[in-house]
């Protein structure tokens, strides 16, 4: 059966591709804002790990 199913069959309805798109355009701006600020507020803080 999988032979006979295509994309846009599969695919979920454009509803509720739209609510998805939406969601995405709003979340991952803030999870690389939030990934930028922490690299910022932690840069130099960690040293090179030695045993010495």
């Amino acid at each position: 059966m999988p032979e006979r199913l295509t994309i846009f069959a599969a695919a979920s309805a454009p509803e509720s591709l739209l609510i998805m798109l939406i969601g995405a355009l709003f979340v991952l701006p803030a999870i690389i804002g939030y990934s930028a600020f922490a690299y910022f507020v932690f840069r130099g803080k960690a040293t090179e790990l030695r045993y010495d």
